[in-house]
């Protein structure tokens, strides 16, 4: 998967004019759910949002969902390099980047735009006043009735009265500090002028005095030389009241003050019979949080990735093993469910058909049948001469491995294992592990009466029949024809949560081995290996198999009594099914090793009966 990123107005994490992060898009995997698992999406990140659509192509269309980054949570994952996961309350999105690089950018660039979204950023606080101005505390609480306060809302209201004291009292020293400093002046002014009366005594003794406030003109008038300092009379001040309300004020101030403590006090009690419910609730939550997802992990049902095959999986393996065998069980009913529907089309059909051979006065011939219903195709493939393409050497030398090495007896000390045994079938297995991964070999043998080697690899090999009898592939097609008789195919099969989904590329060969004694039966052979190919690149959405997989077929005549002609009970094809394959990731040995001693038989029946199903009464393919 390649990943392009574009963004708007400069190349830098913020557009220089604009002073705002600039716009991020690219193709991120996103998880989808647990039967198609990884898949591309077009990620957009603008204006503190993170949104994505189906492809680059579809925006005109609209987005498929989109998150607020106001209040997300990216969490990098702690064993995948290329994952990162985006939380926002319930809702999380699984993305992949294409490595680490890309990753960590598209990280600090969500970032980045949460912070500038103005939610937790230092430029979006705003300091507001925590405390009212005195004048309007005073008089909203005075134009609030004290019966407004509801019960239990007894401290609040004690408080509020604090701050009108408060108030009251901060105006009554104002006040009073203007008195001081009134009464300050006063003195001073009265000790000044009467230092200059003083002095005009020494310069005038002819000038007489009525008392010691007023100066005896000549003419018999008297002058007021200097006023008493009164401090009644100063800004009109009681100072008597003032002082009076003073000490009433801190009275008050000092009552409420003990009322306030006695209420805490009373209320310390209460509120530890509070804490302790609620820890007592937490210890309840907590309880049975631990019990929901002791139940979550005991179902089959799990979602997202981390409960995807591999080392870290959060799934074990009893449940693993578990999920996987309910999801084989689903397809083998859905199997069925077809079967029998195919069941009652084909009665139908062939009461139809019975039907139209009554009313011919002319029926058709076996002959005539005959040449109707043959399709197989009857080349001779004797020599390797006849089959050349660039993978030509690759394809002798498996199909000279696997005639050397895979019809040899299973005893020895190839250490092979009798895994199954069901009538003319065998199943081995031998058990061989890499890294970790489950690489068992395995060969079954089996005989089917009534069909050729020849016609039993032709099917098996024919790409127009696959999807008739394979029933474990979701989709296949012909990434390059090479000859008349090697191809190469791409097919991804049906995902078996929680196993990944798989997909093979593969060179597929079908030859004929021409025995070296007469007395030895002629050998057919498909081979199919895993090769590589520029139109079939391994993707994220899909885990890349390998495989090494071989059916050889051989074909066995007893002759018929008398002169009679050959017929197909006469005939017995011997079958050596051998397949090596690397599942390209990791899952549970246990799990590996049951389904392969589950499917592989059944797909050997299966197929088996198809061939015996398409040939009968049909000509005979050698």
């Amino acid at each position: 998967m390649s990943e392009k990123s574009s963004s708007s107005g400069s190349d830098e994490d913020v557009d220089p004019e604009s002073g705002q992060p600039v716009e991020l898009g690219g193709i991120l995997s996103k998880w989808t759910n647990y039967i198609h698992g990884w898949q591309d999406r077009w990620v957009v990140l603008k204006n503190n949002t993170l949104s994505y659509y189906k492809s680059q192509d579809e925006r005109e269309y609209g987005c498929r969902g989109s998150l607020c980054l106001s209040k997300a949570v990216i969490t990098p994952h702690e064993f995948d390099e290329c994952r990162f996961d985006i939380s926002v309350n319930d809702s999380v999105w699984y993305l992949r980047a294409e490595d680490p690089e890309h990753r960590l950018q598209w990280i600090e660039s969500i970032e980045l735009h949460k912070a500038e979204s103005g939610y937790g950023s230092e430029t979006s606080l705003r300091r507001h006043g925590s405390m009212l101005s005195l004048t309007s505390a005073a008089s909203a609480l005075s134009a609030t009735s004290t019966s407004s306060f509801k019960k239990g809302h007894r401290l609040r209201e004690k408080l509020a009265e604090m701050e009108t004291f408060r108030d009251i009292l901060c105006r009554q020293v104002d006040t009073l500090q203007k008195y001081f400093d009134s009464c300050a002046d006063a003195v001073s002014k009265d000790e000044f002028q009467r230092d200059r009366v003083e002095e005009d005594e020494d310069d005038f003794p002819a000038t007489t005095r009525s008392d010691g406030e007023y100066n005896h003109n000549n003419n018999g008038s008297k002058e007021k030389l200097f006023s008493p300092a009164s401090p009644k009379g100063i800004n009109g001040i009681d100072f008597k009241g003032e002082a009076i309300t003073f000490k009433a004020t801190t009275a008050g101030i000092l009552s409420t003050l003990s009322h306030c403590i006695e209420l805490m006090v009373k209320r310390e009690d209460s509120w530890q019979k509070r804490l302790d419910k609620e820890l007592e609730k937490r210890r309840r939550v907590e309880d049975a949080y631990k019990s929901a997802v002791h139940e979550l992990k005991k179902k089959s049902h799990y979602g997202g990735p981390d409960y995807e095959e591999g080392p870290n999986s959060l799934i074990n393996e009893d449940e693993f093993f578990d999920a996987v065998e309910a999801a084989l069980d689903r397809q083998d009913k859905i199997e069925e469910q077809v079967v029998i529907v195919c069941f009652g089309l084909l009665q139908r059909r062939l009461f139809q058909l019975c039907f139209s051979f009554l009313s011919l006065s002319n029926p058709l011939s076996a002959a005539q049948l005959h040449s109707h219903s043959s399709s197989l195709s009857s080349t001779e493939l004797v020599s390797a001469l006849d089959d050349i393409h660039r993978f030509s050497t690759q394809v002798e030398e498996m199909v000279q491995n696997h005639m050397t090495y895979s019809l040899q007896d299973v005893g020895g000390d190839a250490n092979w294992q009798l895994v199954i045994e069901e009538g003319e079938m065998k199943v081995y297995r031998r058990e061989v592990e890499e890294n970790g991964i489950v690489l068992d070999p395995l060969k079954a043998t089996h005989s089917v009466k009534g069909v050729t080697g020849h016609e039993v690899c032709h099917y098996f090999w024919d790409t127009d029949v696959r999807m008739d009898w394979e029933t474990t592939i979701e989709n296949f097609n012909v990434v390059e024809k090479l000859s008349e008789n090697a191809i190469i195919v791409y097919q991804t099969h049906k995902r078996v949560w929680p196993a990944s989904q798989r997909d093979v590329l593969y060179l597929s060969a079908i030859r004929k081995i021409m025995a070296t004694n007469e007395n030895d039966p002629d050998t057919w052979l498909v081979c199919n290996f895993s090769v590589d190919h520029n139109n079939a690149p391994p993707t994220n959405r899909c885990v890349r198999a390998k495989i090494n997989v071989a059916m050889i077929c051989q074909t066995l005549v007893s002759p018929p009594e008398g002169d009679k002609e050959i017929s197909r009970d006469n005939i017995l094809c011997k079958i050596t099914y051998v397949a090596n394959v690397n599942p390209g990731g990791w899952a549970p040995a246990s799990v590996l090793r049951a389904v392969a001693k589950r499917e592989y038989p059944k797909f050997l029946k299966r197929f088996t009966s198809y061939v015996q199903e398409k040939t009968a009464g049909k000509p005979i393919l050698f």
